[in-house]
């Protein structure tokens, strides 16, 4: 097989006679998504593909909290009203915290915290959805999505999905460009 071929056949894959991308999001795969705004202002949705097939355990926290469907004495608990409480420029931004909102919360559809699940993923690309935590072992509510390549996170941070689109308000994105502040954004 020639270079390119090689490059090619790494790049897609077959799928029912049809060529896929080899990271398009698999069927079985569950997709959820979070609106977010800025300042009151839509500012677009955040579509993320959950490896539930290698990560069940920690996709299926977060896309209950993502969907509502998680409840506390019948109160929906999740994301909701949340914020990204913490964003690093070219390096990842986090969000999750529903319960204090500024990175100190915890809680999971579990009851409080849960164990790293595997470290079979690994923090290689712009995109990657990973667990925040304070040690093994601690994890919750609390993620953060990659802004770049963050090998010095594997092993620690359980990589459990990824963000497969970014959809964005041109009129809220033009409205951005013109403000000097607003790094939180709510979900």
């Amino acid at each position: 097989m020639s270079e390119p071929e090689a490059k090619r056949a790494k790049e897609e894959k077959k799928t029912d006679g049809k060529e896929a991308p080899e990271d398009a999001p698999k069927p079985e795969h569950p997709i959820v998504f979070m609106d977010i705004e800025v300042g009151g202002h839509a500012l677009g949705r955040m579509k993320f593909e959950l490896f539930s097939s290698t990560c069940p355990k920690t996709a299926e926290n977060f896309r209950q909290l993502c969907t509502g469907e998680y409840r506390k004495d019948g109160i929906p608990q999740g994301y909701k009203g949340s914020k990204f409480h913490r964003v690093i420029k070219d390096f990842m931004i986090q969000g999750g915290d529903y319960v204090k909102g500024d990175g100190t919360g915890t809680a999971s559809i579990y009851g409080g915290k849960f164990a790293d699940e595997n470290f079979i993923h690994k923090h290689t690309d712009v995109g990657d959805l990973s667990m925040a935590n304070s040690g093994p072992n601690t994890n919750g509510c609390q993620f953060f999505i990659t802004c770049t390549k963050c090998d010095f996170l594997d092993n620690k941070h359980v990589v459990f999905g990824a963000c497969v689109r970014v959809r964005t308000d041109k009129q809220h994105e033009h409205h951005h460009q013109q403000t000097q502040h607003g790094t939180c954004k709510g979900i």
